[in-house]
């Protein structure tokens, strides 16, 4: 068992950010990425679709005899991840935007959230916001496009400069001091963003805390793989595999797969 793989899907590149955060914290995980980028965004969808592709999704990597499954994706986390743990017998981990850490450090008591529309409107990320963000000004902001011109390959484009500048003036005007990315395309934003935010501004997102989760949760289930000295690790996407193979560095081999 402990020789199974990792899977993770999300709805394309973006949780290749978790992916990343994964593989460095357990090196010896075999491991398998779905990149759904035929359906992306997930974020604009309704809630019975976004299950549906996560259903999709699951079945798909436990065909593939994965151990354990990183719904590296924070809208179908929010929409779809309770019913996937009550349907499947395998662990599940899911992505949340990092507001907890966010409030309690927070010194202006202001911070932004960057996200999907998915994702903030869901009942778990309000469940989340209302428990840890009480007294502190909350500033959503939905990240309409932004995940379109990721998949296209245009993360550096003028387009994407216009957008992000125009997302960030009104969390700026309200004196955040900290800005939670809740979608995993959005750290491959992060160089642009810090250029166009404040220095006291701290960027944070989920991925270490998600890696650190797998293994303790790989842990607990006493399946974690110590022997493997070169995992296997795969790569499929329904969509541009040269634009994936240039977000992970040309380091993996990735296949096309019509999923």
């Amino acid at each position: 068992m402990s020789n199974k793989p990792i899977g993770i899907f999300d709805s394309g590149i973006g949780g290749t950010s978790i992916f990343n955060e994964i593989i460095t914290l357990l090196p010896k995980e075999n491991c398998i990425y779905l990149a759904d980028s035929k359906n992306a965004p997930y974020g604009d969808k309704s809630q019975s679709e976004i299950l549906q592709l996560s259903i999709k999704n699951t079945e798909l990597l436990l065909e593939k005899q994965c151990k354990l499954v990183v719904v590296a994706c924070n809208t179908a986390t929010t929409n779809a991840i309770s019913y996937l743990r009550a349907t499947y017998n395998i662990p599940f981990i899911g992505i949340e935007p990092a507001i907890k850490p966010a409030a309690i450090h927070t010194k202006t008591k202001a911070i932004g959230i960057l996200a999907t529309k998915g994702t903030l409107s869901s009942a778990l990320f309000h469940k989340t916001s209302d428990l840890y963000a009480r007294g502190i000004k909350v500033i959503e902001q939905i990240g309409e496009g932004i995940v379109p011109l990721i998949e296209a390959g245009k993360l550096d484009s003028k387009d994407m400069k216009m957008l992000l500048k125009q997302y960030l003036e009104p969390m700026i005007k309200a004196n955040i001091d900290y800005l939670v990315l809740g979608c995993t395309h959005y750290p491959y934003l992060v160089p642009q963003l810090s250029k166009l935010l404040p220095k006291h501004i701290k960027i944070i997102d989920s991925g270490l805390a998600v890696a650190k989760q797998t293994e303790a949760i790989l842990s607990k289930h006493n399946v974690l793989n110590l022997e493997s000295k070169s995992p296997i690790i795969n790569i499929f996407t329904n969509g541009n595999i040269d634009i994936l193979n240039s977000i992970l560095n040309h380091q993996y081999k990735t296949e096309y797969l019509d999923f």
